[in-house]
Protein backbone atom coordinates (compact mmCIF):
# COMPACT_ATOMS: atom_id res chain seq x y z
CA UNK A 1 0.00 0.00 0.00
CA UNK A 2 1.35 3.42 -0.99
CA UNK A 3 1.34 6.49 1.26
CA UNK A 4 1.11 10.03 -0.19
CA UNK A 5 3.60 11.65 2.22
CA UNK A 6 7.36 11.01 2.16
CA UNK A 7 7.77 11.30 5.92
CA UNK A 8 5.97 11.43 9.24
CA UNK A 9 6.53 13.77 12.17
CA UNK A 10 7.30 11.90 15.39
CA UNK A 11 8.38 13.37 18.73
CA UNK A 12 9.92 16.52 17.30
CA UNK A 13 11.55 15.21 14.13
CA UNK A 14 10.66 14.09 10.62
CA UNK A 15 11.37 10.47 9.76
CA UNK A 16 11.29 9.30 6.16
CA UNK A 17 8.91 6.48 5.35
CA UNK A 18 11.55 4.79 3.20
CA UNK A 19 13.93 4.73 6.17
CA UNK A 20 11.25 2.98 8.23
CA UNK A 21 10.63 0.42 5.48
CA UNK A 22 14.38 -0.23 5.13
CA UNK A 23 14.79 -0.46 8.93
CA UNK A 24 17.17 2.52 8.89
CA UNK A 25 15.00 4.66 11.19
CA UNK A 26 16.34 4.82 14.73
CA UNK A 27 13.69 4.53 17.44
CA UNK A 28 14.28 6.51 20.64
CA UNK A 29 11.90 4.50 22.85
CA UNK A 30 9.62 1.46 22.87
CA UNK A 31 6.65 3.46 21.56
CA UNK A 32 8.59 4.61 18.51
CA UNK A 33 9.87 1.09 17.92
CA UNK A 34 6.37 -0.42 17.98
CA UNK A 35 5.19 2.37 15.66
CA UNK A 36 8.01 1.82 13.17
CA UNK A 37 7.58 -1.97 13.30
CA UNK A 38 3.88 -1.73 12.50
CA UNK A 39 4.42 0.79 9.69
CA UNK A 40 7.14 -1.41 8.16
CA UNK A 41 4.88 -4.45 8.26
CA UNK A 42 1.86 -2.56 6.95
CA UNK A 43 3.66 -0.97 4.01
CA UNK A 44 5.29 -4.34 3.36
CA UNK A 45 1.79 -5.69 2.68
CA UNK A 46 1.73 -8.04 5.66
CA UNK A 47 -1.66 -9.78 5.73
CA UNK A 48 -2.03 -10.92 9.35
CA UNK A 49 -1.37 -9.06 12.59
CA UNK A 50 -1.27 -10.13 16.23
CA UNK A 51 -3.03 -7.75 18.62
CA UNK A 52 -3.03 -7.92 22.42
CA UNK A 53 -6.11 -6.97 24.45
CA UNK A 54 -5.68 -4.43 27.25
CA UNK A 55 -6.83 -6.73 30.06
CA UNK A 56 -9.32 -4.25 31.52
CA UNK A 57 -12.14 -6.83 31.48
CA UNK A 58 -10.13 -9.99 32.07
CA UNK A 59 -6.81 -11.66 31.43
CA UNK A 60 -4.93 -10.05 28.50
CA UNK A 61 -4.93 -12.23 25.41
CA UNK A 62 -3.63 -12.09 21.87
CA UNK A 63 -5.90 -12.03 18.84
CA UNK A 64 -5.18 -12.47 15.15
CA UNK A 65 -6.70 -9.90 12.78
CA UNK A 66 -6.32 -9.55 9.05
CA UNK A 67 -5.26 -6.61 6.95
CA UNK A 68 -8.61 -6.56 5.16
CA UNK A 69 -10.48 -6.44 8.47
CA UNK A 70 -8.44 -3.46 9.63
CA UNK A 71 -8.95 -1.64 6.33
CA UNK A 72 -12.71 -2.28 6.48
CA UNK A 73 -12.85 -0.89 10.03
CA UNK A 74 -10.87 2.18 8.98
CA UNK A 75 -13.21 2.81 6.04
CA UNK A 76 -16.24 2.69 8.35
CA UNK A 77 -14.73 5.40 10.56
CA UNK A 78 -13.69 7.41 7.53
CA UNK A 79 -17.27 7.39 6.26
CA UNK A 80 -18.84 8.16 9.63
CA UNK A 81 -16.54 11.11 10.38
CA UNK A 82 -16.02 12.40 6.83
CA UNK A 83 -12.26 11.94 7.02
CA UNK A 84 -10.46 12.66 3.77
CA UNK A 85 -7.08 12.46 2.07
CA UNK A 86 -4.84 15.35 3.05
CA UNK A 87 -6.23 15.67 6.58
CA UNK A 88 -3.72 15.65 9.43
CA UNK A 89 -4.18 13.13 12.24
CA UNK A 90 -2.52 13.22 15.65
CA UNK A 91 -1.54 9.70 16.72
CA UNK A 92 -0.94 9.68 20.48
CA UNK A 93 -2.18 6.27 21.68
CA UNK A 94 -0.06 3.21 22.40
CA UNK A 95 0.64 1.53 19.06
CA UNK A 96 1.10 -1.87 20.71
CA UNK A 97 -2.70 -2.01 21.09
CA UNK A 98 -5.61 -1.85 18.67
CA UNK A 99 -6.59 1.80 19.28
CA UNK A 100 -3.14 3.14 18.41
CA UNK A 101 -2.61 0.76 15.52
CA UNK A 102 -5.97 1.62 13.99
CA UNK A 103 -5.03 5.31 14.04
CA UNK A 104 -2.04 4.39 11.88
CA UNK A 105 -4.23 2.25 9.61
CA UNK A 106 -6.73 5.10 9.20
CA UNK A 107 -3.90 7.39 8.13
CA UNK A 108 -2.68 4.90 5.52
CA UNK A 109 -6.16 3.93 4.30
CA UNK A 110 -7.52 7.47 4.01
CA UNK A 111 -4.25 9.18 3.11
CA UNK A 112 -3.96 11.42 6.17
CA UNK A 113 -0.71 13.05 7.23
CA UNK A 114 0.64 11.58 10.48
CA UNK A 115 1.76 13.60 13.48
CA UNK A 116 2.90 11.09 16.12
CA UNK A 117 3.69 11.74 19.78
CA UNK A 118 4.32 9.49 22.75
CA UNK A 119 1.06 8.52 24.51
CA UNK A 120 1.64 11.08 27.28
CA UNK A 121 -0.96 12.71 29.51
CA UNK A 122 -0.97 15.86 27.36
CA UNK A 123 0.08 15.07 23.79
CA UNK A 124 -0.98 18.53 22.57
CA UNK A 125 1.92 20.01 24.52
CA UNK A 126 4.34 18.15 22.23
CA UNK A 127 2.69 18.65 18.85
CA UNK A 128 4.34 20.85 16.18
CA UNK A 129 2.89 24.33 16.74
CA UNK A 130 2.84 25.16 13.03
CA UNK A 131 0.65 22.18 12.07
CA UNK A 132 -3.16 22.11 12.31
CA UNK A 133 -4.71 18.85 13.48
CA UNK A 134 -7.95 17.67 11.85
CA UNK A 135 -8.51 14.41 13.69
CA UNK A 136 -7.26 12.62 16.78
CA UNK A 137 -8.13 9.86 19.24
CA UNK A 138 -7.68 10.28 23.00
CA UNK A 139 -8.37 8.35 26.18
CA UNK A 140 -10.18 10.11 29.04
CA UNK A 141 -7.12 10.77 31.18
CA UNK A 142 -5.51 12.61 28.25
CA UNK A 143 -8.62 14.71 27.71
CA UNK A 144 -8.86 15.54 31.43
CA UNK A 145 -5.22 16.67 31.44
CA UNK A 146 -5.58 18.76 28.28
CA UNK A 147 -8.72 20.53 29.54
CA UNK A 148 -6.87 21.71 32.65
CA UNK A 149 -3.74 22.76 30.75
CA UNK A 150 -2.52 25.72 28.69
CA UNK A 151 -3.32 23.68 25.57
CA UNK A 152 -7.08 23.52 26.25
CA UNK A 153 -7.74 26.16 23.60
CA UNK A 154 -5.93 24.07 20.98
CA UNK A 155 -8.91 21.70 21.04
CA UNK A 156 -10.91 24.38 19.20
CA UNK A 157 -8.49 24.10 16.27
CA UNK A 158 -9.16 20.35 15.90
CA UNK A 159 -12.14 19.37 13.75
CA UNK A 160 -12.92 16.01 15.30
CA UNK A 161 -11.76 13.92 18.27
CA UNK A 162 -12.83 10.44 19.35
CA UNK A 163 -12.61 9.48 23.03
CA UNK A 164 -12.45 5.83 24.07
CA UNK A 165 -11.48 3.49 26.84
CA UNK A 166 -13.86 4.58 29.61
CA UNK A 167 -16.92 6.81 30.13
CA UNK A 168 -16.32 10.52 30.71
CA UNK A 169 -17.34 12.13 33.99
CA UNK A 170 -20.19 14.66 34.25
CA UNK A 171 -17.94 17.69 34.61
CA UNK A 172 -16.02 16.88 31.44
CA UNK A 173 -19.16 16.26 29.40
CA UNK A 174 -20.44 19.69 30.45
CA UNK A 175 -17.09 21.34 29.71
CA UNK A 176 -17.04 19.94 26.16
CA UNK A 177 -20.21 21.86 25.30
CA UNK A 178 -18.16 25.06 25.02
CA UNK A 179 -15.79 23.65 22.38
CA UNK A 180 -16.13 23.77 18.61
CA UNK A 181 -14.19 20.52 18.15
CA UNK A 182 -16.71 17.74 17.57
CA UNK A 183 -16.17 15.11 20.26
CA UNK A 184 -17.39 11.52 20.04
CA UNK A 185 -17.32 8.73 22.60
CA UNK A 186 -16.46 5.40 21.03
CA UNK A 187 -17.79 1.92 21.69
CA UNK A 188 -15.74 -1.08 20.68
CA UNK A 189 -13.08 -3.55 21.71
CA UNK A 190 -10.10 -5.39 20.31
CA UNK A 191 -12.40 -8.21 19.16
CA UNK A 192 -14.38 -5.78 16.97
CA UNK A 193 -11.13 -4.25 15.64
CA UNK A 194 -11.63 -0.86 17.29
CA UNK A 195 -14.94 0.96 17.60
CA UNK A 196 -18.19 -0.01 15.89
CA UNK A 197 -20.36 2.81 17.27
CA UNK A 198 -20.01 6.51 18.10
CA UNK A 199 -21.83 8.86 20.46
CA UNK A 200 -21.76 12.59 19.67
CA UNK A 201 -20.92 14.39 22.92
CA UNK A 202 -21.37 18.05 22.02
CA UNK A 203 -22.80 20.45 19.49
CA UNK A 204 -26.08 20.24 17.60
CA UNK A 205 -25.75 16.48 17.04
CA UNK A 206 -25.11 15.56 20.71
CA UNK A 207 -27.00 12.42 21.71
CA UNK A 208 -27.36 10.17 24.78
CA UNK A 209 -27.17 7.12 22.50
CA UNK A 210 -24.42 5.44 20.53
CA UNK A 211 -25.00 5.09 16.79
CA UNK A 212 -23.58 2.11 14.93
CA UNK A 213 -21.11 2.72 12.12
CA UNK A 214 -22.27 2.05 8.55
CA UNK A 215 -22.86 -1.65 7.93
CA UNK A 216 -23.08 -2.65 11.61
CA UNK A 217 -26.22 -4.41 12.91
CA UNK A 218 -26.91 -4.57 16.64
CA UNK A 219 -29.01 -6.87 18.83
CA UNK A 220 -29.18 -8.22 22.38
CA UNK A 221 -28.95 -11.70 23.87
CA UNK A 222 -31.09 -13.20 26.64
CA UNK A 223 -29.07 -11.35 29.29
CA UNK A 224 -29.66 -7.99 27.63
CA UNK A 225 -26.05 -7.85 26.41
CA UNK A 226 -25.14 -6.31 23.06
CA UNK A 227 -24.56 -8.48 19.99
CA UNK A 228 -22.71 -7.15 16.96
CA UNK A 229 -22.77 -8.16 13.32
CA UNK A 230 -20.51 -6.34 10.88
CA UNK A 231 -19.22 -7.15 7.39
CA UNK A 232 -15.55 -7.27 8.43
CA UNK A 233 -16.15 -9.95 11.10
CA UNK A 234 -16.99 -13.52 10.12
CA UNK A 235 -19.05 -14.30 13.21
CA UNK A 236 -21.52 -12.46 15.40
CA UNK A 237 -19.86 -10.97 18.48
CA UNK A 238 -21.69 -11.44 21.78
CA UNK A 239 -20.43 -8.98 24.37
CA UNK A 240 -20.80 -8.68 28.14
CA UNK A 241 -22.07 -5.11 27.79
CA UNK A 242 -25.58 -4.50 29.09
CA UNK A 243 -27.43 -2.02 26.89
CA UNK A 244 -30.76 -0.34 26.34
CA UNK A 245 -31.22 -1.15 22.64
CA UNK A 246 -33.37 1.42 20.85
CA UNK A 247 -33.17 -0.23 17.42
CA UNK A 248 -30.65 -2.09 15.27
CA UNK A 249 -28.50 1.06 15.04
CA UNK A 250 -28.80 2.84 18.41
CA UNK A 251 -28.22 1.93 22.05
CA UNK A 252 -27.42 3.35 25.46
CA UNK A 253 -24.61 1.59 27.29
CA UNK A 254 -25.57 0.57 30.84
CA UNK A 255 -22.54 -1.33 32.11
CA UNK A 256 -20.73 -4.64 32.19
CA UNK A 257 -22.64 -7.84 32.93
CA UNK A 258 -19.55 -9.26 34.64
CA UNK A 259 -19.36 -6.20 36.92
CA UNK A 260 -22.94 -6.59 38.22
CA UNK A 261 -23.10 -6.54 42.03
CA UNK A 262 -25.53 -8.80 43.89
CA UNK A 263 -26.17 -6.96 47.15
CA UNK A 264 -28.82 -8.45 49.41
CA UNK A 265 -30.39 -10.24 46.44
CA UNK A 266 -30.66 -7.03 44.37
CA UNK A 267 -28.59 -6.81 41.18
CA UNK A 268 -26.85 -3.45 40.75
CA UNK A 269 -25.03 -2.23 37.62
CA UNK A 270 -22.08 -0.22 39.00
CA UNK A 271 -21.56 1.83 35.84
CA UNK A 272 -25.19 2.99 36.06
CA UNK A 273 -24.54 4.19 39.62
CA UNK A 274 -21.31 5.87 38.55
CA UNK A 275 -23.14 8.37 36.36
CA UNK A 276 -25.16 9.42 39.42
CA UNK A 277 -22.13 9.38 41.72
CA UNK A 278 -20.29 11.60 39.26
CA UNK A 279 -23.02 14.22 39.68
CA UNK A 280 -22.84 13.95 43.48
CA UNK A 281 -19.07 14.34 43.58
CA UNK A 282 -19.27 17.26 41.15
CA UNK A 283 -21.74 19.06 43.42
CA UNK A 284 -19.47 18.37 46.39
CA UNK A 285 -16.44 19.76 44.56
CA UNK A 286 -14.62 16.43 44.55
CA UNK A 287 -13.02 15.85 41.17
CA UNK A 288 -11.01 12.65 41.49
CA UNK A 289 -10.92 9.35 39.62
CA UNK A 290 -13.39 6.91 41.16
CA UNK A 291 -15.43 3.80 40.56
CA UNK A 292 -18.20 1.82 42.23
CA UNK A 293 -17.25 -1.66 43.40
CA UNK A 294 -18.10 -4.16 46.10
CA UNK A 295 -16.44 -5.94 48.98
CA UNK A 296 -17.60 -9.12 50.74
CA UNK A 297 -20.25 -8.56 53.43
CA UNK A 298 -21.65 -11.08 55.93
CA UNK A 299 -25.26 -9.86 55.67
CA UNK A 300 -25.51 -8.59 52.09
CA UNK A 301 -23.12 -10.96 50.35
CA UNK A 302 -21.62 -7.99 48.51
CA UNK A 303 -21.53 -4.45 49.88
CA UNK A 304 -21.51 -1.50 47.46
CA UNK A 305 -18.59 0.86 48.04
CA UNK A 306 -17.26 4.05 46.45
CA UNK A 307 -13.53 3.91 45.74
CA UNK A 308 -11.67 7.21 45.22
CA UNK A 309 -8.11 7.71 44.02
CA UNK A 310 -6.46 10.10 46.47
CA UNK A 311 -3.38 10.48 48.66
CA UNK A 312 -5.35 10.30 51.90
CA UNK A 313 -8.80 9.65 53.38
CA UNK A 314 -11.64 12.13 52.96
CA UNK A 315 -12.18 14.47 55.88
CA UNK A 316 -15.34 13.80 57.87
CA UNK A 317 -17.05 16.98 56.63
CA UNK A 318 -16.75 15.96 52.97
CA UNK A 319 -17.66 12.37 53.75
CA UNK A 320 -20.82 13.45 55.60
CA UNK A 321 -21.76 15.74 52.72
CA UNK A 322 -21.40 12.93 50.21
CA UNK A 323 -23.47 10.49 52.25
CA UNK A 324 -26.18 13.14 52.66
CA UNK A 325 -26.23 13.59 48.88
CA UNK A 326 -26.43 9.81 48.47
CA UNK A 327 -29.58 9.76 50.61
CA UNK A 328 -31.17 12.30 48.26
CA UNK A 329 -30.03 10.64 45.03
CA UNK A 330 -30.14 6.88 45.66
CA UNK A 331 -32.55 4.30 46.94
CA UNK A 332 -31.40 2.48 50.09
CA UNK A 333 -30.35 -0.68 48.25
CA UNK A 334 -28.17 1.09 45.65
CA UNK A 335 -26.50 3.71 47.86
CA UNK A 336 -22.76 3.08 48.53
CA UNK A 337 -22.31 1.96 52.12
CA UNK A 338 -18.67 2.97 52.54
CA UNK A 339 -16.11 5.28 50.93
CA UNK A 340 -12.52 4.16 50.51
CA UNK A 341 -9.51 6.02 49.17
CA UNK A 342 -6.53 4.44 47.45
CA UNK A 343 -3.35 6.36 46.68
CA UNK A 344 -3.14 4.95 43.15
CA UNK A 345 -5.54 2.71 41.24
CA UNK A 346 -4.16 -0.16 39.22
CA UNK A 347 -4.36 0.74 35.52
CA UNK A 348 -3.89 -1.23 32.32
CA UNK A 349 -1.25 -0.24 29.75
CA UNK A 350 -4.02 1.61 27.90
CA UNK A 351 -4.85 3.67 31.01
CA UNK A 352 -8.12 1.94 31.90
CA UNK A 353 -8.86 1.30 35.57
CA UNK A 354 -8.40 -2.38 36.34
CA UNK A 355 -11.35 -2.70 38.71
CA UNK A 356 -10.76 -6.31 39.65
CA UNK A 357 -7.13 -5.86 40.66
CA UNK A 358 -7.81 -2.55 42.41
CA UNK A 359 -10.59 -4.14 44.48
CA UNK A 360 -8.30 -7.07 45.29
CA UNK A 361 -5.74 -4.58 46.57
CA UNK A 362 -8.43 -2.76 48.57
CA UNK A 363 -9.77 -5.90 50.25
CA UNK A 364 -6.28 -6.70 51.51
CA UNK A 365 -6.24 -3.32 53.25
CA UNK A 366 -9.67 -3.38 54.91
Amino acid sequence: MSYPFPSLWINGRNVYIQDIIAARASAENDFEQSTFDFIKNWLGDKDVFEIQTSGSTGTPKKLIVTRDQMIASARMTEQALSLKAGDTALVCLNTQYIAGRMMLVRCFTTGMRMVVTDPSANPLAYRPSDVSIDFTALVPYQLYTILSSEQAGVLNTIRCAIIGGAPLNTETRETLQAYTCQFYATYGMTETISHIALQALNGAIASPAFKALPGVTLGVDARGCLTIETPHLEEKITTNDLVDLHDAMHFIWLGRWDNVINSGGVKIIPEHLESKVSNVLYRCGILRPFFIGSIPDYKLGEKIVLVLEDDGPLDEKNKSKIFEEFKQSFSAYESPKEIFTITKFIYTDTHKINRRKTIEMLTKQV
